[in-house]
This record gives C-alpha cells, sequence and structure tokens, in this order.
C-alpha cells in the first residue's frame, strides 16, 4: 500500500483520506441545497434563509440570518421563513398521517406537507394562520382539548429539503409544492378541524392501557 497526493490506494481500490470524503458530501449539499433554494424563490416566489439545522430544541432550524442572494451559505440548512408566504401546521406523524388519508379522501385540497426526520408532518397553510389559531380552534369546539398541535407564523421557520437534522436524518417532502398550491395554500380552517381531530384521537390512544389499545 502506498500514498500518492493523499488518496491511499489498495490494489486496484482507492480511497479518499476521511476529510476529503467530508468536503465531497459538503460539496455535493451545497449544490442540492442551491439548486432547491433557486426552486423555492424562482418556481414558487417563497422565502429562503440559511442557518443551523438545530436550535435550542433538537431538529429545531435556527436562521443564521437574512440570506444575501437567497441561496443558503456554506454547511447550513435550507430554510423557509414561516409568516410569509405561508404557515404551518406541525402535528405528530402518524396523526398527520390519519388526517392526511382522510382530507384527501374528503376531495379536500391539501398543499403542500413536509415530513421532517422528528415524528412530525407540517402542512403548509394560508399566511396568518398562527394569529388565528385560538380563535379557530374556539369556533370548531377545540380551544379546551389538549391538543399536540402548534402553528409556525411569523417570526419562525422550517427546515425544508435537501437539509439533514444531525443525527435523525433528512427532511423530505410527503406532498410536493406544485404550481396551483405554492402560491396559494389552502386556509388553516379547511385542515384544522380533521388535523385537530386526528391529534385528539392519537392521544387518547396513547393515554389507553396497552391491553384496552389492542
Amino acid at each position: 500500500m502506498d500514498n500518492l497526493f493523499g488518496d491511499l490506494r489498495l490494489g486496484h481500490l482507492r480511497l479518499a483520506p476521511r476529510g476529503t470524503r467530508r468536503r465531497t458530501r459538503a460539496t455535493a449539499f451545497q449544490a442540492a441545497a442551491f439548486q432547491a433554494a433557486a426552486e423555492y424563490t424562482g418556481r414558487w416566489g417563497w422565502a429562503v434563509a440559511a442557518g443551523a439545522p438545530d436550535g435550542p430544541h433538537r431538529g429545531a432550524p435556527h436562521p443564521d440570518g437574512p440570506p444575501a442572494d437567497g441561496r443558503p451559505g456554506p454547511a447550513s440548512a435550507v430554510l423557509l421563513p414561516t409568516g410569509r408566504a405561508f404557515d404551518v401546521l406541525d402535528v405528530p406523524e402518524q396523526a398527520g398521517l390519519q388526517a392526511l388519508v382522510r382530507l384527501e379522501r374528503m376531495g379536500t385540497q391539501v398543499g403542500p406537507v413536509l415530513a421532517p426526520p422528528t415524528g412530525r408532518l407540517q402542512f403548509l397553510v394560508a399566511a396568518g394562520a398562527a394569529r388565528r389559531l385560538p380563535d379557530l380552534l374556539y369556533r370548531m369546539g377545540w380551544d379546551d382539548a389538549a391538543l399536540d398541535l402548534a402553528c409556525h407564523g411569523e417570526g419562525g421557520h422550517v427546515a425544508a429539503p435537501p437539509t439533514v437534522l444531525a443525527g435523525l436524518g433528512p427532511v423530505r417532502w410527503l406532498r410536493r409544492p406544485t404550481r396551483d398550491n405554492a402560491g396559494c395554500p389552502p386556509e388553516a380552517r379547511l385542515l384544522l378541524g380533521t388535523l385537530a381531530y386526528a391529534c385528539h384521537r392519537s392521544r387518547e390512544r396513547s393515554s389507553e392501557p396497552a391491553w384496552l389499545a389492542s
């Protein structure tokens, strides 16, 4: 085995040093991030911010600051600011999947849906939902229920593909943005009742004794 210009050769197998492989992965991520940012800004009209994928809470995006040119910087996550083109309803993954199936069976137009590797689903809805959420839940009779349901609005961010959350995995689209829903996501009230019910039922099942839940 000999060392040639920093590469290790073993027979016909050529192995790059670990640092080189890390740089290659970082370069590949940057290329994918630039391409995604161009799609988000140019095709869908969304703002894009750069930042670290992990904030104070594991898996929470943390922006570094406003992007200089709509592209993420080196070794950064691709973040979509909420409260501008859309807000985001954030629910547990299992409840979100059940609600999604029901909504689509009813013919409800669901917008883009993000699936971060944190056991959550994030439904993009029309901006302003976070501000109106307490009133919407009150009108639907869910104001007194203990729901694992949050809404990200003005001042918030969500991580978007190809971001990878350290130790967890990649963020992906469960329902990709389209020409019809990216610029005009659905009103939160159209999804909220079904999402709230699914969250409520999921919480009830998790609190039942194992023999009863089965």
